[in-house]
């Protein structure tokens, strides 16, 4: 027993070391200021709403299933590797104890989000509904009591099943953790109390079901790959992920953006930037990521001020990723074997950049026309993005 605690340690350490290393260029300076702004924006906005929020609104239904949506994805975090197929084949009858401690790390880093959740949908309960706080918190305490048993009910599920049909699973809790959560808000307490047997009965079910199963390896290392890949790909919006490969599409329903770059030997750069960026799903979904948060924050926050610092700091922080990943690329290409000068490459991204913050500019405007002094916003947009594009030098460009 104590050799498996021994491994989940030293792996959990190993876990947390790797993604600290990655957080530390998530978390930055003008990624704090924006997160304070949103969240203060959003405080804001969430209080003056309730001031004015009728009293027939269905909370209780929109924090039922906001809460039980999250309750849901609760996919485990094993940290399988794929040697383990091997190697920890011989101590299989005492990977109980492993699993034990994963589990509990997995309730402890997962239950957080929907006990904020519900936290912040207080205000709205005690403005709309007539609940007595004792009931209130009993909710928050049932919650904590359904994500145990949605931890660990996925994790038996995809145990027994080897991940098949997972989603039938996951859309069965969600609907079980709605209805009870909104039986506690409703008073509801014998209907909330029998919903929360049968999950339970089903708990117990699945754990006589695994007793004697073989430890799926292959579908708990293919999930922790999966998992881990996710964590890379976020923090490569932020800082280069060395062992990561963006996937590539095709996108033909974007190949009119090509036709605007002219067939001369002048503008060979150019298309080569402009068909790397759009169909590399990093660089292309990064730019809409951000693209949306801008739009979604205009579009629903009525501080101008706000706004603009948002926006601003998502405008510098597109042209700046896009800038240094589109320049900084140490691969071979086949552009390099043909006598097109170096520096037209900068060129051209910092057409395609051009190109593609007008575009953002007028999303984000035509998402911000509802708001006070909304023109203000594509200016800045565009501004920033400019003195960006001026001030800052690629990679390839530092080492002309």
């Amino acid at each position: 027993m104590n050799s498996m605690q021994n491994i989940w340690s030293k792996r959990f350490l190993h876990y947390i070391g790797e993604v600290q290393k990655y957080m530390r260029f998530v978390f930055t300076g003008h990624i704090a200021i924006v997160l304070v702004f949103v969240v203060g924006a959003g405080g804001y906005q969430y209080s003056e709403w309730l001031k004015v929020a009728p009293n027939d609104f269905p909370a209780e239904w929109l924090v039922a299933s906001i809460v039980g949506i999250i309750l849901a994805f609760s996919a485990p975090t094993t940290l399988i590797r794929e040697p383990d197929q091997v190697y920890l084949l011989p101590l299989e009858t005492k990977m109980s104890m492993y699993f034990k401690k994963a589990l509990n790390w997995t309730f402890i880093s997962q239950v957080l989000l929907s006990m904020v959740a519900y936290i912040v949908a207080i205000p709205l309960l005690n403005t709309v509904t007539k609940l007595p706080v004792s009931q209130i918190w009993i909710g928050l305490f049932v919650i904590m009591l359904l994500k145990y048993l949605n931890v660990q009910i996925e994790f038996n599920y995809r145990y027994s099943n080897r991940g098949q049909l997972i989603w039938i699973d996951r859309i069965a809790r969600m609907v079980m953790s709605i209805l009870i959560i909104h039986s506690i808000l409703t008073s509801g307490l014998v209907l909330g109390v029998i919903l929360l047997v049968i999950v339970t009965t089903y708990h117990v079910f699945l754990i006589k079901r695994v007793a004697d199963e073989p430890v799926p390896y292959e579908h708990f290392v293919k999930l922790e790959q999966n998992r881990m890949m996710r964590f890379y790909r976020f923090a490569n919006y932020f800082t280069d992920v060395p062992h990561l490969r963006g996937s590539i599409r095709r996108r033909a329903w974007l190949d009119f953006v090509y036709a605007w770059i002219p067939f001369k030997k002048e503008k060979t750069q150019h298309y080569l930037v402009f068909r790397t960026f759009v169909r590399t799903d990093d660089y292309f979904y990064l730019w809409v990521r951000l693209t949306v948060i801008s739009a979604v924050i205009v579009a629903f926050v009525d501080i101008p001020v706000v706004t603009w610092i948002v926006v601003g700091a998502l405008s510098f922080a597109t042209t700046l990723q896009l800038k240094y990943a589109l320049l900084s690329s140490g691969e071979f290409r086949m552009d390099m074997l043909y006598p097109v000068p170096f520096k037209q490459r900068g060129y051209a991204v910092e057409t395609l950049l051009r190109f593609f913050m007008v575009i953002q500019a007028i999303i984000v405007t035509i998402c911000g026309m509802t708001q006070p002094l909304f023109l203000f916003v594509p200016l800045i947009v565009l501004v920033v993005s400019e003195l960006t594009l001026r001030l800052t030098k690629g990679a390839s460009e530092k080492s002309l």
